[in-house]
């Protein structure tokens, strides 16, 4: 490594260091602004909280690209604004692939885990937003539901947890078994990382030599139904063979990236 390569190593680690603390502060001065929107309800409360998590996402990303901690690359984004009614399906390669979708979307409906509720930097701001939270087993089918007749896009990171560097893409169910059962569109989403960096059990200082780029690249939409030749089977069978086909074609995906 060279003196200038160093150098500019130094300054993304104290810079990312700096990025970090900015995106938990602002997560809790969002947390606590929007849990005043709690006491108000109405149609467009969730939107408005919506719209704030956005923006703020845009400056977080703005801000990290001109400090030179990272750069952000979007394609076909216009596809992903455009969309109705559809699920938007991603890998998961780092902790900020949900930051860089609502900052492109941000009237994108979100699946998170229970255990963020209990995040206080966080937790006012899935309130507020009105996210599907993944806990409830015996309504949220419904819930989809009824969200995608509303015309809401729902992102679904199907991995479940990040993907561990090096190793290719392991595709859960729940997504196939939404997109069949609701029944609704998907939409692919490939997040492709050009450095190791904010994966699966890394830290934040874990800084690599070269600064990274992140790649989002809106893909195809996909019709399950185009999937099965005849008519189409019970709905196990066909979550699986969908399953198996958003799992290459994601792969295919992230292969023109990188």
């Amino acid at each position: 490594m060279t003196i200038s390569q160093a150098l500019g190593w130094c300054w993304r680690l104290v810079m990312t260091g700096f990025c970090f603390l900015m995106f938990g502060l602002g997560g809790l001065l969002l947390t606590l602004l929007l849990s005043a929107l709690l006491l108000h309800r109405g149609t467009r409360r969730r939107q408005w909280a919506r719209h704030l998590v956005s923006m703020s996402f845009r400056f977080f990303l703005w801000a990290s690209a001109r400090l030179g901690v990272l750069e952000f690359r979007l394609r076909g984004a216009e596809k992903l604004r455009a969309d109705r009614g559809c699920l938007v399906v991603a890998n998961h390669p780092t902790l900020i692939d949900y930051v860089m979708l609502a900052a492109i979307v941000p009237t994108l409906d979100c699946v998170v885990k229970a255990d963020v509720l209990s995040n206080p930097f966080f937790s006012g701001v899935i309130r507020a937003a009105g996210y599907l939270v993944n806990n409830r087993a015996d309504t949220f089918l419904e819930d989809c539901r009824a969200r995608l007749l509303q015309g809401a896009c729902i992102l679904i990171f199907p991995e479940g947890t990040r993907t561990r560097p090096g190793e290719g893409l392991r595709l859960q169910r729940g997504a196939a078994q939404v997109a069949v059962r609701c029944p609704s569109d998907v939409r692919l989403v490939a997040i492709h990382c050009s450095e190791a960096i904010l994966a699966k059990h890394s830290h934040w200082y874990d800084v690599p030599a070269r600064k990274p780029v992140f790649t989002v690249s809106v893909g195809e939409r996909l019709n399950p139904d185009t999937l099965f030749s005849d008519t189409r089977p019970e709905p196990s069978l066909a979550a699986r063979q969908l399953t198996r086909e958003l799992t290459d074609r994601l792969t295919q995906s992230l292969q023109g990236l990188s």
